[in-house]
């Protein structure tokens, strides 16, 4: 996993962070703010800049984790929330991770490992998940001109992908993507089984 930490750092140490939309993503805070479990347990994965836990935040939940591989990430994260107690805040590989949650949120953490490692990130989010824990966020439903990351996919591989391990409650083209991804994303909810 050094090779990863080291190419995210990289790219988070020369401001190559394109991903980054610059706020939480419209679906999810959409998704949060009908949610009535405010203490619900929430992990963020390759959380970036974590746009979506201070929209969580704000929206009144209480128990939030934030996981990054990157360490300049991590430390930007650290003088970001340095004043929420609700917030924690790790340096770690989501694939080591060991801990429970009630949601795992995804954005733009699946599209960003490699292809053959996605089904040990369904195993992965199986195990930290409790009884009747979800993933919820969004997928690209796009494949990409360009080698990845971020690597594209499609309904039909997901539904194979998640279905032995989880009920796919939603999956469905995300009716409020930003522009840019408008027509290539997929809103999930997925429920562990």
């Amino acid at each position: 996993m050094l090779q990863q930490e080291d190419f995210w750092d990289n790219k988070w140490s020369n401001n190559q962070t394109g991903w980054d939309i610059g706020y939480a993503s419209p679906a999810i805070v959409d998704y949060f703010e009908k949610y009535d479990q405010k203490d619900a347990k929430i992990l963020i994965p390759g959380c970036g800049n974590a746009h979506e836990a201070l929209a969580l935040l704000a929206l009144g939940y209480r128990n939030i984790t934030l996981l990054d591989i990157a360490t300049t990430a991590v430390e930007h994260l650290k003088n970001k929330f340095q004043n929420s107690e609700n917030i924690s805040i790790i340096k770690g590989d989501f694939f080591q991770h060991q801990e429970q949650y009630d949601i795992i949120i995804e954005q733009t953490f699946f599209c960003a490992i490699p292809t053959n490692w996605r089904e040990n990130y369904v195993t992965q989010a199986y195990n930290l998940l409790r009884e009747n824990g979800k993933i919820v966020g969004l997928l690209f439903n796009t494949e990409f001109e360009k080698q990845g990351p971020p690597f594209g996919g499609n309904t039909s591989e997901y539904m194979e992908l998640f279905q032995n391990k989880f009920d796919v409650n939603i999956m469905e083209t995300c009716y409020n993507s930003i522009a840019p991804r408008s027509g290539k994303e997929l809103f999930v909810n997925l429920t562990k089984k």
